[in-house]
């Protein structure tokens, strides 16, 4: 079955452009022409955790799996088996688990064999053996019988060549003094091919003529490629990249042997995290073999990456991924990197978000509102977007009404049958941010930049910090991890809206601390202090964290009549994106409504407040105006909580009203009264000046 890849089309429809590099549509339906002929670019779909590489590279593999020849593998975990000897590398652990995985039978075409890799493979292996420890060198063969099965099925996953193989071995060590790695290779080498390997393939010795100082010899090649291995260093590498060449040779031997056109498609390599050192160790001998040596050989490689700037893709063509549904052209130049194509993943659409929770609340039981609010939380993010949706879905009858972000957060998930459901909250973290312990990412979460997260760091962190500046271990971390920190035009340390929630909830409710809330407490007031004891709109900031809302409308109040309007505006901006203290599971309306539109709070308390003394009635007008102001700016910025119109309606009265209270500001104030709600219903960052298409 399908799954629901929203937004992915133009990878995955039977034009799209998995199918034009594959020539074939999806369940192998029929043919499709080739877009790059027989040099297809090696395609790098980027985009940080949770925009949906994993699932794209699996939804190929799905659909093209028993069609086309395919691999796919996760360059981040190739995990080394057990007490293994020195040939073991994550290289040659990876290459034959690909040639494993490429190697069952797919419609209307023979198995796919792999003879000069397992020849590779079994040469290298030999490195480690010596006359005392006949035990490893058997178990290095064993694990070798999957991949020499895919030689011959029949002798391959039998047991008896592994025998004879060690009696060759014990005959070696007896006639020579000081083996080498050359002679041992040899040795197993002509006993897997008198053992395994058909009159047929043992011709594929003969490829490894080709290796350095080999003369044509493959035996010779052999031998050189085992001494290369065991030198390590740069000789290991060139060894490693030639056995990526024997992988890719038995591909294409594969389509111009005897039976030559009787396969529809090209193979399919998908490598998920190919950022990583064990990606570009398969990717690169590829590139360099086509772009040096004017290779064709018919191989699709598919690669996703975290990092979107990594150096590998220096040189790579870059698009994308709406623009490649009918053409994704790739120009080659002269250097290795030119025959990449790199095709950023876009976010969801607000009309692909929509879809994803029709599909998880098809009665539409939930508000209408709820769906466009995650898009402005999670960006488009297709992982958020996806658990979210689930999450509203699933939740209580009685609890779908009042949902919102904030909400979703609080519920659990059920995303296994097989599985308790978990909370929404820690396991999208969890994707997002894969690191053992995410408690000093959520305290420093609450900061600004740098300079504050160190000052978070001394004061609540200070057991964490016995190996370096755990405010620059974790800035690090997040970079690493392609989440920006302190980005150009934030004002927090973790720029990312939905990565910030998750941490600042986690900060709020992990310790289970209701009602106190100390470890919450304690951070802003921290900051707070920091930033003190002036009303500087950091330390406003951090009071409204902390649930005081006085100080910063005195603030407002008193700086209002300052010429420089546009600054006001920033200020009440930036205070008013302060976290809401929420409650967990809180039912009923947000308070923070209630106080904009100039209405009695829950409880009942009088919706004026305490007023500062010394106020005459035009200074009462004035700070109750800025009150509602505040709290609706508070509101409607708030990433947890819905849109509501009504409250954007009461947010440009309040502007407008101000504006003809103002001597020389009255502009700036009436075009805030104009755009702000717009911005607020575009679910964008209100605009500064207001009607600034970009925002600062």
């Amino acid at each position: 079955m399908d799954r629901e890849l929203y937004g992915r089309e133009a990878v995955l429809d039977d034009g799209g452009l998995v199918a034009r590099l594959c020539g074939l549509t999806r369940h192998g339906g029929s043919r499709v022409a080739y877009e790059h002929g027989d040099d297809p670019p090696v395609t790098v779909f980027t985009g940080g955790r949770g925009t949906g590489k994993t699932a794209l590279l699996k939804e190929v593999r799905n659909r093209y799996r028993g069609y086309t020849p395919l691999a796919l593998l996760d360059c981040a975990h190739v995990e080394p088996p057990a007490d293994h000897g020195p040939g073991w590398t994550p290289l040659t652990g990876a290459l034959s688990e690909l040639a494993v995985q490429f190697s069952p039978k797919v419609l209307g075409a023979r198995p796919v064999r792999f003879p000069r890799l397992s020849l590779g493979l079994v040469a290298v292996a030999a490195i480690g053996w010596s006359r005392e420890d006949d035990e490893r060198a058997r178990r290095d063969l064993q694990r070798l019988g999957p991949l020499l099965a895919t030689v011959d099925a029949t002798r391959g996953a039998a047991a008896h060549w592994v025998g004879k193989v060690l009696a060759k071995l014990a005959a070696t060590f007896a006639e020579t003094a000081a083996p080498l790695a050359g002679v041992l290779a040899e040795a197993t080498v002509e006993t897997v091919l008198e053992e395994v390997f058909g009159r047929m393939q043992r011709s594929a010795e003969g490829w490894y003529g080709n290796y350095r100082n080999a003369g044509g010899r493959g035996k010779a090649g052999l031998q050189q490629l085992a001494n290369d291995f065991e030198q390590g260093g740069r000789r290991r590498s060139e060894a490693e990249a030639f056995l990526v060449g024997a992988l890719t040779e038995d591909l294409f031997h594969a389509y111009t042997g005897l039976r030559r056109g009787t396969r529809v498609g090209r193979p399919l390599l998908l490598l998920d995290n190919a950022h990583e050192p064990l990606g570009r160790q398969l990717v690169e001998p590829i590139l360099r073999a086509r772009a040096a040596e004017g290779r064709r050989d018919r191989l699709v490689v598919l690669a996703a990456s975290r990092v979107r700037d990594h150096e590998a893709l220096r040189q790579a063509t870059r698009t994308r991924l709406p623009e490649t549904a009918h053409r994704a052209p790739c120009p080659r130049g002269t250097s290795v990197g030119s025959g990449i194509l790199a095709v950023e993943l876009t976010p969801l659409s607000p009309a692909q978000t929509r879809a994803a929770f029709d599909r998880y609340d098809p009665a539409g039981r939930t508000p209408a509102a709820l769906a466009p609010a995650v898009h402005r939380l999670t960006g488009g993010r297709p992982l958020g977007v996806a658990l979210l949706g689930r999450a509203a879905g699933e939740a209580p009858a009685p609890l779908r009404p009042g949902l919102t972000p904030g909400r979703l957060l609080d519920l659990t998930v059920e995303l296994r049958e097989d599985a308790p459901p978990v909370p929404v909250a820690p396991a999208l973290l969890a994707e997002l941010l894969p690191v053992p312990r995410p408690g000093p990412y959520a305290v420093l979460a609450a900061a600004h930049d740098e300079e504050s997260a160190r000052v978070l760091a001394h004061a609540r962190l200070a057991s964490e910090s016995l190996d370096g500046d755990v405010a620059l271990r974790v800035r690090d971390r997040l970079r690493a991890e392609d989440w920006a920190a302190s980005a150009p035009g934030s004002r927090h340390f973790v720029a990312d809206p939905l990565l910030r929630a998750l941490l600042l909830h986690r900060l709020r409710f992990e310790d289970g601390d209701h009602p106190r809330y100390a470890a919450w407490h304690a951070v802003h007031e921290t900051l707070r202090r920091h930033y003190g004891p002036g009303p500087s709109p950091y330390r406003l900031h951090h009071d409204l964290a902390l649930g005081r809302t006085e100080d910063a409308v005195a603030h407002l109040r008193t700086t209002f009549p300052e010429p420089d309007v546009l600054g006001w505006l920033g200020r009440l901006r930036f205070v008013a994106s302060a976290p809401y203290p929420r409650e967990r599971n809180a039912a009923g309306p947000d308070p923070r409504r209630a106080l904009a539109l100039g209405q009695a709070p829950p409880g009942g308390q009088d919706p004026t407040g305490e007023l500062p003394a010394g106020l005459d009635g035009d200074g009462v007008e004035l700070h109750l105006s800025l009150r509602r102001l505040l709290h609706a700016v508070w509101l409607l910025t708030d990433p947890l909580a819905l849109p509501d119109d009504e409250v954007a309606d009461r947010l440009a009265h309040e502007l407008r009203r101000l504006s003809g209270r103002h001597l020389s500001g009255s502009g700036a104030l009436w075009d805030a009264a104009t755009h702000w709600p717009r911005d607020i219903r575009a679910r964008r960052e209100l605009s500064l000046p207001p009607g600034r298409e970009d925002g600062v």
